[in-house]
């Protein structure tokens, strides 16, 4: 069997695997840990606090620094209300294209690690060979900034992490950060008839939002000269506003669902200050004056650093050279790129597929894109191996 049939087929069980966010990873993980342990590497599974997630951390040859991580998530994006021409469940082939959901993002990624182990010696490696699969990327990389606090303090100090994100295979470099939040609004309920009996949350929301809004036009014009990003600015998104339970009630809730995506350390500290201040100094002081017990409580869900594009990259010159590329470039989504880039790490994202399918309807990644990552892997492990 080839190498690209094998990876075909690991990725038809992976996508079985119905491994949504706010769903269990467990059978997926044990899936990895069972192929990877027959194939000689050492493996780490690092639970999260409920105990129905997991990371997977796995070594493969000499306990040495320098070693290549090379990473991906294991949770998908829902498929409610998307109209999949088959089951998102179980992949298919047409034309050339496997369909699936987390065929593109990113199981397909995986499936060619798996795959590279049959062709992979470990006692032939001169430098260790690192997996990390992680949990509940799409929601905040929260499995990967608990694996990162972990890999701090380990013996072994990795050199290059390649993120198998969708890129079509192109060499990425940098990517912006990603900050999400959700903010909560306490108000007092009472009789839409007499609106001054109570405080409305929403209207207060809306308040939130219009000043989050004024935040967004300001961003625009800190865009750094000579931009990279598409946009060149840091962007904000309003993504829900939710509160009220009836026409007549005056909802004494409501939440603002809000990100942004910073592509400099300074306009992070802008957003945060200039919505703290008008929190602080203007909306609850207002809540308040109607009634005391009014507030503002803001929950982080995720802040991932961004990718920070580097004049010395061992990581990404060595994808160059394995994908014969001679360009590199940076992207507007974000990955857990930056996070591995926090401990020292050099660090490139590739991988196969395009982020123009991800989270869609009838997802899918072509085969011709499996087996250029196929051959990127194994250019990783010939050099491993040197």
């Amino acid at each position: 069997m080839s190498t690209l049939s094998r990876a075909q087929d690991i990725l038809g069980d992976l996508i079985r695997f119905p491994t949504i966010s706010v769903d269990s990873n467990l059978q997926m993980i044990e899936y990895l840990k069972q192929t990877l342990t027959d194939a000689g590497a050492e493996v780490m599974i690092q639970s999260d606090p409920t105990g129905t997630k997991a990371n997977l951390w796995a070594t493969l040859g000499p306990k040495l620094d320098g070693g290549i991580v090379l990473s991906g998530h294991t949770d998908v994006v829902p498929v409610a209300d998307q109209d999949w021409t088959e089951d998102p469940f179980e992949m298919s082939l047409r034309d050339g294209r496997l369909y699936g959901r987390g065929t593109c993002d990113m199981k397909g990624f995986i499936a060619c690690c798996l795959a590279l182990l049959e062709k992979v010696e470990a006692d032939t490696l001169q430098r260790p060979l690192h997996f990390a699969f992680t949990y509940d990327e799409e929601t905040g990389c929260l499995g990967a900034q608990s694996l990162v606090e972990e890999l701090r303090s380990f013996p072994l100090k990795p050199a290059i992490c390649v993120i198998g994100e969708p890129t079509g295979m192109r060499v990425i470099e940098g990517h912006k950060g990603c900050c999400e939040y959700t903010t909560h609004f306490t108000g007092l309920e009472g009789h839409g008839s007499a609106p001054d009996a109570g405080l409305n949350a929403v209207e207060y929301a809306v308040k939130y939002v219009s000043h989050l809004l004024e935040v967004r036009e300001g961003l625009k014009a800190r865009a750094p000269e000579n931009g990279r990003f598409d946009p060149p600015w840091t962007t904000l998104n309003i993504g829900g506003l939710h509160g009220g339970v009836a026409h007549n009630v005056i909802p004494g809730k409501a939440h603002v669902e809000w990100e942004f995506r910073p592509v400099q350390n300074s306009d992070y500290d802008y957003v945060t200050g200039e919505v703290r201040r008008y929190v602080q100094e203007t909306l609850l002081p207002e809540m308040q004056k109607n009634w005391p017990d009014a507030n503002i409580v803001t929950e982080t869900i995720g802040e991932v650093a961004g990718l920070e594009p580097m004049d010395t990259n061992e990581a990404r010159d060595l994808v160059l050279a394995l994908t014969g590329e001679n360009d590199v470039d940076v992207v507007a989504f974000a990955t857990e790129g930056g996070l591995f880039q926090s401990i020292g790490m050099d660090v490139v994202v590739c991988g196969p597929g395009y982020i123009a399918q991800a989270h869609k309807p009838d997802e899918y990644v072509e085969l011709s894109q499996l087996a250029e990552c196929l051959d990127m892997l194994d250019g990783i492990a010939a050099r491993l191996a040197s």
